[in-house]
């Protein structure tokens, strides 16, 4: 049975303001997420994160135009308890994974700030277009207090675009989790939908739509009960118009498998092939997404 508290949950909406030149997407996860965080014993603080990246990774990637286009999160430390975070978003499918050091993190605060995560680490935001073949990525220090203001500092540094990113974060009575996220650009003037021809930083417009998007709390973001359509109405019922965009539901996407697993190995010479294999002729890979186990006799790898 479908439980009424997570009603509106694992699903992404997107609307625009055409007389304030701007979009914007919102978000939030429920059963998706405790799935990707339950493949790995996470502490608290690394399931805060996890689930902030998750939620940011789904906002940024289901903007995406090219159905089949990629939008990859990594943030790695310089210095930190996290030596490497990863998120990706393809088609409505979402994964990620946190390495960490166990002992410093324990040895830690309670609730750890960026800094002591990630030390002067760096968010690298990549964009895979599989239409054109395209690949372009910003890179932009962990200098702030959230993942989300690492994102607004790459569209305002690296694509010049105007930007609010906000998330909330909630645990639930049951222990699951709620993530939501609200993202609000301002749109390039000229054609409407759109390439950016050219972005004004100092559009009143744009003041405009910034100051009530910061006006939506944590707490909505990540309250299941309240509709995503609501939440948009909340914010932007005075307006003349608000147009909603297609849904995109989000789901967990590992792709791994033993063909994929079989393919990757067949890159690698026969020799490492076979020192990769044990006694018994099998090569054992670990999915680091979905901590699966995937073994593959050498013999079945494609050469």
């Amino acid at each position: 049975m479908e439980d009424p508290e997570l009603n509106d949950t694992d699903r992404a909406l997107g609307f625009t303001i055409p007389a304030r030149h701007a979009r914007g997407r919102i978000v939030r996860l429920g059963p998706l997420l405790d799935t990707i965080l339950a493949a790995h014993a996470y502490p608290p603080a690394i399931e805060a994160l996890l689930a902030e990246a998750l939620t940011l990774a789904a906002l940024i990637g289901s903007t995406l135009k090219d159905a089949g286009g990629q939008l990859t999160l990594q943030a790695q430390t310089d210095g930190g308890v996290v030596k490497l975070l990863v998120c990706d978003y393809k088609g409505g499918e979402l994964r990620g994974y946190v390495d960490f050091d166990a002992e410093r993190l324990a040895a830690g605060p309670e609730q750890p700030s960026l800094f002591a995560l990630f030390g002067a680490g760096y968010l690298a935001i990549t964009f895979d277009q599989a239409a054109t073949k395209e690949r372009y990525q910003g890179i932009v220090p962990l200098d702030g207090d959230t993942l989300a203001e690492a994102a607004q500092n790459y569209f305002v540094q690296s694509e010049q675009i105007p930007t609010l990113v906000k998330l909330g974060i909630a645990r639930r009575a049951d222990g699951g989790h709620v993530a939501g996220g609200l993202f609000l650009q301002h749109l390039p003037e000229g054609e409407e939908g759109r390439e950016r021809i050219h972005t004004r930083l100092d559009h009143p417009e744009w003041e405009h739509v910034a100051i009530l998007g910061g006006t939506m709390g944590a707490d909505e973001l990540a309250d299941p009960a309240l509709p995503l359509e609501t939440l948009i109405w909340r914010l932007f019922n005075e307006e003349d118009e608000v147009r909603l965009l297609s849904e995109v539901a989000v789901t967990r996407g590992c792709r791994c498998s033993p063909d994929y697993i079989a393919q990757v190995l067949s890159k690698f010479p026969v020799e490492e092939q076979r020192a990769m294999a044990g006694e018994d002729g099998m090569i054992t890979v670990d999915c680091a997404f979905c901590a699966q186990k995937f073994p593959v006799a050498v013999t079945d790898v494609v050469l």
